[in-house]
């Protein structure tokens, strides 16, 4: 990390030190109870994770995105369930309300977003409507001065925590020159007619926080809506641009912290009257963890770098996500062979990486549609 200040390094050896000390020793017991540990999100409030990237005249730290990955980095190292919650919570969350919402909006939620007394959940996946979220089918139109919401969404982190105080929602609330006018809605938790339905049972991140939600007939006042109708599509894909350079970083401490398991084990493990590190074959599979490490590293700081500069960054994004989600994936693989039978045992935590990294080669953009982005870039697809 010798492209860091020394501030950014002190932000990373705290954040490192935090993630050690408190949140490692709870994370197997979270995800075996698929329970999110509130008293660890209050505490990364505290810490102003939540914040990291936002004005002070809001609440925040007056950081930037390369604050928060190194953030979410030092927690994906350890539990990713944990990462994902910061990161939802400052990219799909607040991050929306900062980009596009009205003075008074901002005002009256970023406070409690950014200290991490909220959270805020983010409503564009529906079952017909994945990596092609133009096919969005839920619905908004105005009665009066009020939006009438029906519809449907999956997969929403952060929707149903005990301090999760509304969903943004991506509507069709019209047509424009023949095509769907889909805008964004904010809808706080308890509305009528707006339910959580009943968490996922998840092959991993089981510690994260995810429902499907309902809206049937959901009434919220106009002035909810957040930025310019008909502008909600446009506006959440630059939202996933940024939040693309966040799961990077989860993906390369997912990654790293597979390979420190994996040379503490292949270390202590004796096989044949020698330590397993002494053997080639396992030597060769640990360097290629690290070098995979390294290089998710330099592609998302690259990517962070570009985007704090207010340059465009789009394209490295995507190839910091395909790169690092890839990274953490076969890092979890290769960790739990080195493993061997303790590797399909969930007390030791590759075990869970394995379980939770394929998701990071899915979500916000799956690897298709990173190659997609990257191919549009070299004039190859329209």
């Amino acid at each position: 990390m010798h492209d860091l200040t020394e501030e950014e390094r002190e932000l990373a050896a705290m954040v490192r030190e935090f993630a050690d000390t408190v949140v490692a020793p709870q994370a197997y017991e979270a995800d075996r109870t698929h329970t999110l540990p509130m008293d660890v999100v209050r505490q990364m409030g505290e810490l102003g994770l939540f914040g990291l990237p936002f004005p002070e005249e809001y609440g925040g730290q007056g950081g930037d995105y390369m604050a928060l990955g190194l953030a979410i980095e030092a927690l994906g190292r350890v539990d990713q369930s944990i990462a994902i919650t910061l990161e939802a919570g400052v990219s799909l969350g607040a991050m929306p309300v900062f980009r596009f919402g009205t003075e008074e909006q901002k005002r009256e939620l970023l406070p409690d977003l950014l200290a991490g007394r909220a959270l805020a959940g983010f409503g564009l996946t529906e079952p017909e409507a994945g990596s092609d979220a133009g096919a969005t089918r839920t619905t908004a139109r105005l009665d009066g001065d009020e939006w009438v919401i029906d519809g449907s969404k999956q997969f929403i982190t952060n929707s149903g925590t005990p301090i999760t105080r509304f969903v943004t929602v991506t509507a069709v609330t019209g047509q424009s020159e023949g095509r769907k006018e889909i805008s964004t809605i904010i809808v706080p938790n308890g509305t009528p007619g707006f339910t959580v339905e009943p968490p996922y049972d998840k092959v991993g991140w089981n510690a994260s926080d995810t429902h499907p939600l309902t809206f049937d007939g959901a009434r919220v006042p106009a002035g909810n809506l957040l930025g310019e109708r008909g502008s909600g599509f446009r506006n959440f894909l630059s939202i996933l641009d940024e939040g693309r350079i966040a799961i990077a970083a989860l993906s390369t401490g997912a990654a790293e912290g597979c390979l420190e398991a994996a040379v503490e084990y292949a270390k202590s493990r004796t096989i044949f009257g020698s330590a397993l590190s002494t053997r080639q074959n396992a030597q060769f599979t640990l360097a290629r963890m690290r070098a995979r490490v390294h290089t998710a590293r330099l592609a998302w700081h690259h990517a962070a770098r570009l985007r704090d500069a207010g340059e465009a960054f789009a394209e490295q994004a995507a190839i910091a996500k395909l790169v690092a989600g890839e990274a953490a994936m076969d890092n979890a693989r290769d960790a739990t062979q080195i493993f061997g039978g303790n590797g399909f045992m969930n007390e030791f935590p590759v075990t869970r990486h394995y379980r939770d990294s394929k998701i990071l080669e899915i979500g916000e953009g799956t690897t298709e549609v990173q190659l997609l982005v990257i191919a549009r870039a070299l004039g190859l697809a329209r």
